[in-house]
């Protein structure tokens, strides 16, 4: 073998998968077919989910000074972020090409091995592997498992067979980065007026400028649009010259939804772009693509490492799988709400009184945040079963950390609230990828989901796989479905 793991694609999915599998201890090799970093930026921010994570891995830090911000939207419409009680704001302006070069630098130290300039051109899967076939090499790559992460035009997708049904293209969005403008930001979606605009600021003096004109069909393209095309859209739809700036990065996109039917065929899987492609409303797929990247990672480094049955593999498309969904849902109608016209006015208008009410208000920010997700980990009452752990201060003797920090390493956490020595014996079989950890939480409100919580078993992604009191199983049935069997 090559490597264990050979990841197709250095996105932020493919990178951020790298990472995670390192952090493992597994061998991992990234192959991307461009030379080097395009230093485009179609994502340029962070939902709170992933501040999230990134602060759960300690990589917040590497992004420098973060401007976040409380004020969310759907669909154009305002939303109030606070309203979630979250201990992050949502990141705002952070290039996507800052988030890669964070990324692979965090990969690279850890030990990933990255390839670029290798275009994947055939996949053979066996009983023992896949075979990877690259453009002009004499030699076939082997690895245990491939991951695409390739993006919306995935290769690896398309080479392994992936279904990938959903709704075809109806409109195209022009996005321009240019220097050398002076514009206000705004995001006009009026149904009177002819489409959409949007201008926002990033770093380093560039403008963010997205363009549609309602009812102008998609264009099949094999190479982006010129900037004169994109001045002439902002022209007609505002009134303003933009065509003396200077463009910094051209591209357009549409408001296909698709997702594949499948993670996961055999040795072969999707995160990302490559399993899901959507209109890029509130900068959801970046975000739901590091994510994915966050699940699997853990459960194919057990596999891999024989910890865990191979079986644990499927729970990645049987949790991810209804995330993507639901992901589809809510950009597909947010499209309808920003690119709309008349027609759509009084759905605008009953979503505007609705969101007055602080429990829609919750709804649709937990929606578009990420944080709403909750996984089936097995029954319970414990109302964190299936969800993230909150960040707790821990306290034990003079020593004073915090939940977030305890999972920096990637492993799993079993929490011992309540100083339970019967409960760390049942836990020694796995002491080997479960950090057994006893310490008191600080600062635990009354009426919080962790009231009377006595010790909770916290899986490396950072989401509550059992907790008592409250769990339907036991805590070694519960070590043993996530870890493998006991050592």
């Amino acid at each position: 073998m090559d490597a264990s793991v050979i990841v197709v694609g250095a996105g932020p999915a493919g990178l951020m998968l790298a990472g995670e599998l390192r952090l493992a201890g597994v061998d991992v090799l990234v192959l991307d077919r461009l030379a080097e970093r395009t230093g485009e930026s179609r994502g340029i921010g962070f939902t709170i989910r992933t501040m999230e994570v990134f602060d759960q891995r300690g990589l917040l830090p590497r992004f420098g000074g973060i401007e976040t911000s409380d004020a969310g939207h759907f669909g154009g419409l305002p939303l109030d972020l606070t309203v979630l009680g979250a201990a992050h704001s949502a990141a705002r302006t952070v290039p996507q090409s800052r988030t890669e070069a964070v990324l692979e630098s965090w990969a690279r130290e850890l030990g990933a091995v990255i390839r670029r300039g290798q275009e994947v051109t055939g996949l053979v899967e066996d009983a023992d592997g896949v075979s990877v076939n690259v453009a002009g090499a004499e030699h076939t790559l082997r690895a245990r498992y491939v991951v695409g992460c390739d993006g919306g035009r995935s290769s690896v997708r398309r080479l392994a067979g992936f279904d990938f049904p959903g709704t075809p293209a109806t409109t195209e969005l022009y996005l321009a980065d240019v220097r050398g403008v002076s514009l206000a930001p705004k995001m006009t979606a009026d149904p009177s007026a002819a489409g959409l605009v949007m201008v926002a600021h990033l770093p380093d003096g560039i403008t963010r400028i997205i363009a549609a004109e309602r009812g102008t069909p998609p264009t099949r393209r094999t190479a982006p649009p010129e900037f004169s095309e994109v001045a002439d859209v902002f022209k007609r739809l505002t009134d303003t010259d933009i065509s003396a700036a200077e463009p910094v990065w051209v591209s357009a996109f549409t408001d296909a939804a698709r997702q594949v039917t499948q993670y996961r065929r055999g040795r072969i899987l999707l995160a990302g772009d490559a399993a899901h492609v959507h209109l890029p409303a509130g900068g959801q797929g970046m975000n739901t693509s590091v994510q994915d990247s966050v699940n699997l990672g853990w459960k194919l480094a057990a596999v891999v490492r024989g910890n865990a049955p191979e079986t644990l593999l499927d729970t990645y498309h049987a949790e991810r799988h209804p995330v993507g969904s639901r992901l589809l849902a809510n950009t597909r109608a947010q499209s309808l709400l920003i690119l709309g016209g008349d027609d759509v006015t009084p759905v605008r208008e009953v979503l505007t009184e609705l969101l007055d009410h602080p429990e829609v208000s919750r709804h649709l920010a937990g929606r578009v945040s990420g944080l709403d997700i909750r996984y089936d980990v097995g029954g319970g009452r414990h109302p964190l079963l299936g969800a993230r752990l909150p960040e707790l201060a821990l306290a034990n003797g003079t020593l004073r950390t915090t939940s977030t920090r305890l999972l920096r390493a990637g492993r799993g956490l079993l929490l011992d609230l309540s100083d339970n020595a019967r409960l760390r014996r049942r836990a020694q079989g796995w002491t080997d990828r479960v950090d057994v950890v006893t310490a008191a939480a600080d600062g635990v409100p009354d009426d919080g989901p962790l009231t009377h919580t006595a010790a909770a078993l916290v899986r490396p992604d950072g989401h509550v796989a059992w907790a008592a009191p409250g769990s339907h199983n036991d805590l070694p049935t519960a070590l043993e479905r996530w870890f493998g069997p006991a050592r």
